[in-house]
């Protein structure tokens, strides 16, 4: 299960050019003209379903990006870029272990363009891309069809999802940094690209084109009633658009979208929240929480090794996470910042691995027939399944068919009402009220995580309150990272003189203006696209850097 980092292989390379449509311009495998499939789709709209599938499916399905024959156990598509983006934050600690598929992310290595962990974190958003450029081309613009307007309103909405999933990472924050270089844009069905020179496009043009996307989503879903949450609907474009106005520092305007995201949703209750979870969209809080999923079903996750209950959660029969130890924790410094009053506190086990989360559960060794009960399973030890947990380990997450199950299954959260709170506190305190985003966090968090808290028992301001609830709330889920780059946050994992969880090598903190932080380009990319200028500066981080480094939270 060892893995190594390097892609060596010309034939690699070869390889993966065939199969990625980073920046082209023209369809791939067909000889019908754009207009002879519009006209197709305008007469049978079911023709695009497949299409429509085929652009969700990238979300979850394990393998996603480099296939089956490369076996790569961190290929498990979205879940896989938010657990190396929460890596990155410093919010999520993991062991030096050669087992890591993931470990470039912890030592910041990943900024190596010729790595295969940021090929893959921006080929498969670019692959997704492709997909929606497929969709969206294929529907004549000036159809009145409402089931293909509610398709090229998913089309739009999820492109926009995409690009809000590379800027932030390409970039520093939006404000100060307008006429910067983010990524480039692929050509659409509006604006046709060279791809051999297709440069970054500034900060302001990449998100006005993400607002046009999401403003146009917005209008063409209105009415629109979806089958399952893991297709988007009208309240989820409006959430991704509360995202970027968050991240642009449109406060009121961050606030009023979330707002109209909300309608109709609640966060997880105090009474569902009593064991490892966050793996079903309609069922144990997910039906009331969640506004989009990827839906994961067994079928499709199986017993894969690039699925996140193998990579992420504590509790498969069949993963790495248990079964090399190299399990996923909270960072002691956070950890400490939870009251023992907080439900949260029990997402992850304390310093002497116990959790509330583990009475009632048990896991059974089938070669022995022990059955490991309670707070035993986090330090047993079943032979080639599971090795002992770590303290702050994490126990939020687990596979939807239960503890020691090998089946990795479990659907991902794209989007829940408890963000979307997050985001209005955030927006109406930073847009001027300060007193009524208090309320809404209070209110917030005691009706639903702990009913002794108080908004100023951590002696922060209100902005860095909601930021420290975020972090709590949201932790696993891939927001750490983009939250410190858009607030012009330090990576902070240790404090000198203070007990880490950190290991030595990943103990280092950088400065939120250290252009280390900045993703690189891909080396594919830059062979085959001259008009890309690299990301450059800074050194990767050794243990011991940036010691005298704070957050304002963790302090």
């Amino acid at each position: 299960m060892k893995t190594k980092y390097i892609l060596l292989s010309a034939l690699s390379a070869i390889a993966f050019c065939a199969c990625d449509n980073y920046l082209t311009t023209e369809y791939q495998g067909s000889t019908q003209s754009e207009l002879q499939i519009a006209q197709a789709v305008e007469a049978i709209p079911e023709r695009i379903n497949s299409s429509v599938t085929g652009m969700y499916a990238k979300l979850g399905t394990p393998y996603a990006y480099f296939g089956t024959g490369q076996g790569r156990a961190d290929d498990a598509a979205y879940p896989a870029i938010c657990m190396s983006l929460d890596l990155n934050s410093g919010d999520m600690v993991t062991p030096l272990s050669d087992y890591d598929w993931f470990s470039v992310a912890s030592e910041y290595s990943d900024r190596t363009p010729s790595y295969a962990n940021p090929r893959m974190r921006s080929g498969l958003i670019y692959n997704i891309i492709y997909a929606t450029r497929e969709v969206i081309a294929s529907i004549p613009t000036d159809t009145d069809n409402p089931e293909l307007k509610a398709k090229r309103g998913q089309a739009k909405a999820i492109r926009a999802f995409a690009y809000l999933n590379l800027v932030p990472y390409y970039q520093f924050k939006y404000v100060g940094n307008e006429d910067k270089p983010t990524v480039p844009i692929m050509a659409d069905e509006k604006t046709p690209i060279d791809p051999l020179n297709n440069p970054r496009a500034p900060m302001n043009k990449m998100y006005e084109y993400i607002l046009t996307d999401l403003n146009d989503a917005i209008a063409d879903l209105k009415g629109f009633k979806r089958d399952n949450k893991g297709v988007i609907d009208r309240q989820v474009a409006f959430g991704l658009r509360a995202r970027a106005n968050l991240y642009m520092e449109k406060w009121a305007a961050a606030a009023a979208d979330a707002d109209s995201a909300l309608v109709g949703y609640t966060p997880y209750l105090l009474s569902e929240l009593t064991q490892p979870g966050f793996n079903d969209a309609n069922n144990n809080g997910g039906e009331h929480s969640w506004l989009w999923a990827a839906l994961i079903p067994s079928s499709t996750a199986g017993t894969a090794y690039a699925s996140w209950p193998s990579q992420l959660g504590s509790f498969s029969g069949h993963g790495y996470t248990a079964g090399t130890a190299i399990y996923r924790s909270i960072n002691n410094l956070l950890y400490d910042k939870i009251p023992a009053t907080d439900v949260r506190k029990a997402w992850w086990l304390n310093e002497k691995m116990e959790s509330p989360y583990l009475e009632g559960l048990t896991w059974t060794d089938d070669a022995t027939g022990t059955v490991y009960e309670g707070q035993a399973i986090a330090k047993a030890k079943i032979a080639d399944v599971k090795e002992p947990m770590y303290p702050y380990a994490n126990v939020k997450f687990g596979q939807r068919s239960g503890v020691g199950s090998p089946y990795n299954d479990g659907d991902w959260c794209l989007m829940r009402a408890e963000e979307m709170i997050l985001i209005k506190a955030e927006g109406i305190a930073k847009a001027g009220d300060r007193a009524a985003a208090k309320t809404i966090l209070e209110n917030f968090v005691k009706t639903y995580r702990d009913p002794n808290y108080s908004a100023v028992a951590n002696g922060l301001d209100i902005e860095d309150e909601i930021w420290l609830q975020r972090r709590i709330e949201l932790w696993g889920e891939g927001f750490a990272m983009a939250d410190k780059m858009r607030l012009g946050k330090n990576i902070v994992r240790f404090r000198p003189g203070k007990d880490s969880n950190v290991p030595e090598d990943y103990r280092f903190n950088l400065s939120a203006d250290d252009p280390w932080l900045l993703m690189r380009f891909d080396q594919t990319e830059l062979n085959g696209n001259s008009g890309i200028v690299q990301n450059e500066g800074g050194v990767q981080p050794k243990g011991g850097n940036g010691a005298d480094l704070k957050d304002g939270v963790t302090d």
